[in-house]
């Protein structure tokens, strides 16, 4: 039964991520984390329905680790800059600026504290973009500008861009009629529902504000939401129902099979992955059990212990000298890892440009 709860939960999380996709994207492996991919199938869509993608959160909102995270972190709203198209010579100067920013006493390396309060200000800034967006969104289904939504009118305009007209789905809900939705749509308008709830503040009154609306779109931007985000995780991935997370729960592999010998390394990888950030980042008390509290500690995007850990992780892989600070030569020998662009001739007058 357990099983069963979860496949059809995970579901209704797949069928949410869809729903901002192409439908012509190729299917990806189900254990593997979502692709970043910004073709949409609908432009209203996306405004109104919360994504499954968070910039600067270490998990997806699906359980799949954020395989962007690190750049994230370092690179705020530059990252669009550094994309495979951009001119490696052009990327290695933006990088040099970058390392003159993140050095804030000058020293020429970067510390973890200084590490630490970059990552802090790069996930404010994300934290600026949700709300920049969100206003856009809010203003889209809040056409008469009462500062207020209702979920009937959030409904409404979801359904309409799936193709029902206004006027029949106002009809059919003044009069509680069957609106005789396939079940895939009611089962993520179920789930939007219970968000949408969730996200209006006390006392209760089933309408969103702009803010509130925020917390609906984007939780980690809630104390609240985030509880409701932490449990919805925990109860996707908690096999036996303890409110407690094992590490072999947490690497259990998502429902379908390996097809061939590719798919099993993608999942060897995918395990090995999983465990070593349960073992070396989420179990805080290393016990072996991730409780309710570590789970929400771990997915607090504003949380400076978590910050400085990660501080600590990034300069680890590059910090090639052990010195435990990171050197110019050395972030830009591992800007693959930073910036998901790598540069060539990487060393080529480092100190001229600098």
């Amino acid at each position: 039964m357990a099983v069963q709860r979860r496949q059809n939960i995970l579901a209704v999380s797949l069928s949410l991520w869809i729903l901002l996709l192409d439908t012509n994207v190729r299917a990806r492996p189900a254990n593997m984390s979502a692709p970043k991919d910004k073709s949409l199938a609908n432009k209203d869509d996306n405004e109104i329905l919360p994504p499954d993608h968070l910039n600067g959160m270490k998990m997806e909102l699906d359980g799949h680790l954020n395989k962007d995270f690190h750049q994230e972190v370092f690179l705020g709203k530059d990252m669009e800059e550094f994309d495979e198209d951009s001119e490696p010579r052009r990327n290695r100067k933006k990088l040099i600026e970058i390392f003159s920013k993140v050095d804030f006493n000058k020293d020429h390396s970067v510390s973890a504290k200084e590490m630490q309060r970059w990552i802090m200000e790069k996930t404010e800034e994300h934290f600026q973009e949700a709300m920049k967006e969100n206003k856009n969104s809010f203003h889209a289904v809040d056409p008469d500008g009462d500062g207020h939504v209702t979920w009937d009118e959030y409904k409404i305009r979801f359904l309409t861009s799936k193709g029902f007209t206004e006027k029949e789905l106002a009809e059919k809900i003044k009069n509680n009629e069957d609106l005789k939705l396939d079940e895939e749509t009611q089962d993520i308008l179920e789930s939007l529902k219970d968000r949408w709830f969730q996200a209006d503040n006390p006392p209760a009154d089933q309408l969103l504000n702009e803010q509130e609306f925020l917390s609906f779109l984007h939780p980690e931007h809630s104390r609240g939401m985030l509880k409701y985000m932490v449990k919805e995780i925990m109860r996707d991935l908690d096999q036996d129902g303890d409110q407690k997370l094992t590490v072999s729960e947490f690497i259990s592999l998502p429902v379908g099979t390996v097809e061939n010998q590719q798919g099993q390394e993608m999942d060897d990888d995918w395990v090995r992955e999983r465990r070593k950030e349960f073992e070396d980042v989420m179990d805080s008390d290393h016990n072996g059990i991730v409780t309710m509290e570590e789970l929400e500690e771990y997915m607090d995007p504003m949380n400076e212990h978590n910050a400085l850990n990660e501080a600590k992780q990034m300069i680890a892989v590059a910090d090639e000298n052990q010195n435990h600070n990171l050197e110019l030569e050395e972030i830009l020998k591992y800007s693959e890892y930073f910036t998901g662009s790598k540069l060539m001739d990487y060393a080529r007058n480092v100190h001229e440009e600098f």
